[in-house]
């Protein structure tokens, strides 16, 4: 596709490879991909496919692997419940992440976009296998879709597009499934959609957007949506490994003529690594194209020409550019690379300390509005609290309140505390402090949350006195 717009050697990275010059879509039919790598590729997606449909089923310390309830503002991860209480560690995970990346694309290029990304593995080893086993390879789909419609193509369209929507419709309930959790999903699947509108709604909803997504607007999520295809050119440089294309060894290009000297480099300009493309590039224009997803496709073919015409295999591999530029052999240990890992490492032992020091539960204890303190009989004083605490665990816990700083008494207003698990126990009390322990009108104290003999959590509030 890309080698149809080409008119000079750099123009290709003025446009995307799938729009020709009056702005018009060029629909991609790549060739149905074989090889080692694509082998290994099946593999790998196939396992990602299982952990990923698994993964709602999948329960630690009764909640789920993952959940990320953004409608109830309740996420877990790895079975570990975090509210928006633990915004402070979900930022550091949030950063740690974007530096595992950035190092990640930095060492290794996009070869999470060929081999890990969702949107790839569903695209290409789902719904283009499935394309692929109805329709044919790409010619057969090319003239599939010129042909005038009659049986056989409505046939074939119609099977199509069925499959499409029940994979979609699957795909949804699980990208529901980890949004609101699989027992809250089962509710929505067993009591009917009239019982939960809201939740069928974004069925409907979702299932319309894959199909989308991967009946027509497929690559184009690579190229033109997805931000980290954009970003690869500023986190890459030239010792990055990605692949590559070795002009010093395939330029200049020449056909193969029989009876015939060679004196052409190994590239026999056969198309083939363009035909396979997902993405409609030509590999050969330069390594780091904004479409290339490292999927690996190009070296398979390009590797088969090679045995075919006695020529070592590796013309297309994985290899940097500085690699390919001066021979000499890649190295991991880059002053860029060492720099990324040590801020990585910060930010891992932050991230562990959090969550090794992180409480089950967080309460939150203020003086009730408008109330002043009491003096008893005795001669204390005593002021009224209101006191909300969260659960972070899957456990009911029965609560009881201590001072910890000061000598007093605290006394729980109507029933007891209970803390159910996965929620929030509110209530009233009194706390109880003789004068003489008082240092002002505004005394600092600090109250234990516990449960039983367990100190769960600890929260400072202030303690209203008479000046003297």
């Amino acid at each position: 596709m890309a080698s149809k717009i080409q008119t000079a050697p750099d123009e290709f990275r003025d446009h995307i490879s799938t729009v020709d010059e009056q702005g018009k879509r060029l629909w991609v039919y790549p060739k149905k991909p074989k090889g080692k790598l694509y082998d290994y590729r099946k593999y790998v997606s196939y396992l990602l496919l299982a952990l990923l449909f698994a993964g709602p089923f999948i329960k630690i310390n009764g909640l789920p692997l993952l959940m990320l309830n953004v409608v109830e503002r309740k996420f877990v991860i790895f079975g570990v419940l975090f509210w928006p209480q633990d915004f402070f560690i979900m930022v550091v995970a949030f950063l740690t992440m974007v530096v595992f990346i950035i190092l990640f694309t930095v060492v290794y290029g996009r070869i999470f976009c060929g081999w890990i990304c969702p949107q790839t593995i569903f695209m290409e080893m789902v719904f283009r296998r499935i394309e692929y086993a109805i329709e044919g390879d790409y010619t057969k789909q090319r003239a599939l879709d010129k042909m005038p419609w009659n049986a056989e193509k409505i046939g074939k369209k119609s099977a199509k597009i069925t499959i499409f929507l029940l994979i979609s419709f699957l795909i949804s309930n699980l990208f529901l499934a980890y949004i609101i959790g699989i027992d809250e999903l089962q509710k929505i699947i067993t009591d009917g959609p009239l019982e939960h509108k809201a939740g069928f709604g974004a069925l409907l909803l979702f299932t319309g957007v894959f199909f989308w997504v991967f009946a027509w607007f497929r690559e184009q999520v690579c190229t033109i949506v997805c931000p980290y295809g954009r970003l690869q050119g500023v986190m890459q440089d030239k010792k990055t490994v990605v692949v590559a294309y070795d002009y010093g060894r395939g330029e200049p290009r020449g056909k193969l003529r029989k009876n015939q000297e060679r004196t052409e480099g190994d590239c026999i300009d056969c198309h083939q690594c363009v035909q396979v493309c997902p993405t409609g590039i030509d590999i050969r224009n330069g390594a780091q194209q904004l479409e290339c997803i490292n999927c690996t496709a190009c070296i398979d073919v390009c590797n088969d020409i090679m045995r075919m015409i006695e020529k070592p295999e590796g013309l297309i591999r994985y290899e940097s550019e500085e690699a390919l530029e001066t021979g000499k052999k890649w190295t991991f240990f880059t002053p860029r690379v060492m720099g990324y890992t040590a801020v990585l490492a910060i930010l891992l032992t932050a991230l562990t300390t959090l969550l090794l020091t992180r409480d089950d539960a967080e309460a939150t204890i203020l003086r009730t509005p408008g109330q002043l303190y009491q003096k008893t009989e005795q001669g204390h004083i005593k002021n009224l609290y209101n006191i909300s605490v969260i659960n972070k665990t899957n456990h009911e816990m029965p609560l009881t309140l201590k001072l910890i700083d000061k000598k007093g008494t605290i006394k729980v207003i109507g029933n007891e505390l209970i803390l159910p698990a996965q929620g929030i126990a509110e209530g009233v009390f009194f706390t109880e402090i003789a004068k003489a322990d008082l240092t002002g009108m505004n005394s600092e104290i600090e109250i234990g949350v516990y449960h039983g003999d367990e100190l769960i959590t600890t929260t400072d509030t202030k303690f209203l006195g008479p000046a003297n």
